[in-house]
């Protein structure tokens, strides 16, 4: 594509994200020319709703047909924020075959589809800038992509999803429940009246799948990610995470091994000393650890319509700038066919909280499964007798071991007669 004075940008999505985008282009124009070299114009914008009042998108630039976004020779990159797998992996596919560069929020698309589009980009002599999809505000596709080109990424562990990260902080604080903080949650618009993809771990699986492959140059799938939600976590656990040193997060961790790309997302307690235990509230951050830089954190807000934003407006500018240039795929992507290893195969370590019946022999019974299924114990606390109940709580911290072992384990304490519950099983970092 030859280089422009002014790129045409066609919108697919004006929902809170895609109308501050347009808001942003309109009303930044000037500033944005500066800064990437070339005018981006808004031209078209796709909504569901003509009906429905958008006072910061001019009326004449909206259509219901988001094929006519796609298809208008005076658009140059269509940038789609509709969200959701379909039909928006078939209109970036569309845009790509028509030979428009494209930016993308869409995390669901990029994970599942994101090696696809990506080498059908490279046959179209097209780009794809999709820096919104993961981070947010955080600028980690360009990271991984370019400042970080130099190294042998070894490991990235990571806080993803700001509205798990703001409920598994309120029980820290304050020994609310799952329930209550959800409900507080939805009530300060952090969590979606369906909260299913945040609390179950999807969402950060989805962003996991699209970090690893780049990362590590593999295609890693989302169902390839092993994922668990915070919904059986307690506040009991976080005063014992506090007195064992360590803070409880939904983490998200991605390493190469020998063995291939270890990927997983699930609750874990995370030393205070790490930087990730202090990350509050709705922030994310990822730590990434590299064979020459060692390591690196990047921090701050993952998600709402304002960090969204500048993470596509960012997109924008970077490929006007490659466009006039005359420069395709300036950084380009490679994948591998690296296997993922299956989650029993990990090595990890755990917490496991434990009901039992307060009489003689029971830890010796609990500590004979842990010695069959070779796993070392690292530290064991006994308290908080259930006076009418006959029974007390035991908490105990294993040293690394496979994790297949592991949930072995609990199983089969679980099952022995003075065990009322094993009520907790969460891993450590």
């Amino acid at each position: 594509m030859a280089a422009a004075a002014e790129l045409g940008v066609g919108l697919i999505g004006a929902g809170t994200v895609g109308a501050e985008v347009a808001d942003r282009l309109l009303t930044w124009a000037p500033a944005l020319r500066r800064r990437a070299g070339a005018g981006l114009e808004l031209r078209r914008v796709a909504v569901r709703d003509l009906g429905k009042t958008r006072p910061r998108v001019p009326p004449e630039l909206l259509t219901a047909d988001p094929h006519q976004v796609i298809d208008d020779p005076g658009i140059d990159i269509v940038v789609e924020l509709a969200g959701g797998e379909e039909p928006a992996r078939s209109w970036l596919e569309r845009a790509i075959r028509a030979r428009k560069h494209v930016v993308t929020a869409n995390k669901v698309v990029m994970a599942a589809h994101g090696p696809e589009l990506l080498e059908l980009a490279g046959e179209m002599d097209v780009d794809v800038y999709f820096e919104a999809a993961v981070g947010g505000g955080i600028p980690l596709i360009s990271t991984f992509k370019v400042d970080l080109a130099a190294n042998q990424l070894e490991r990235v562990t990571a806080i993803i999803n700001g509205t798990t990260n703001y409920m598994l902080c309120r029980m820290a604080a304050d020994g609310s429940t799952f329930a209550q903080v959800l409900a507080d949650a939805q009530r300060e618009g952090f969590a979606e009246a369906d909260p299913t993809a945040d609390v179950d771990g999807h969402d950060a699986a989805a962003k996991l799948a699209i970090m690893a492959s780049i990362a590590f140059g593999a295609r890693v799938h989302p169902r390839a990610v092993y994922c668990e939600g915070i919904r059986a976590v307690q506040p009991v656990d976080f005063r014992y995470a506090r007195e064992l040193g360590y803070a409880i997060k939904l983490m998200a961790s991605a390493e190469r091994t020998p063995r291939g790309v270890e990927a997983r997302v699930h609750p874990c307690m995370v030393p205070l000393s790490h930087p990730l235990a202090v990350v509050d509230g709705v922030h994310n951050a990822v730590f990434i650890e590299g064979d020459l830089v060692g390591e690196v954190l990047l921090q701050g807000l993952g998600a709402g319509a304002r960090p969204t934003t500048s993470a596509v407006i960012g997109d924008l500018i970077d490929l006007a700038r490659s466009i006039q240039r005359q420069v395709r795929n300036r950084a380009p992507f490679t994948f591998d066919d690296i296997a993922v290893v299956p989650m029993d195969e990990v090595t990890t370590r755990a917490y496991f909280r434990c009901r039992v019946a307060d009489r003689p022999g029971v830890l010796a019974q609990i500590f004979t499964v842990f010695g069959e299924e070779q796993v070392s114990i690292s530290s064991a606390i006994q308290k908080e007798v259930f006076e009418g109940e006959a029974s007390a709580e035991f908490v105990v911290t294993t040293h690394p071991a496979p994790d297949a072992a592991l949930r072995r384990t609990r199983q089969r304490i679980a099952a022995l007669e003075p065990v009322r519950a094993v009520s907790s099983f969460i891993r450590v970092l």
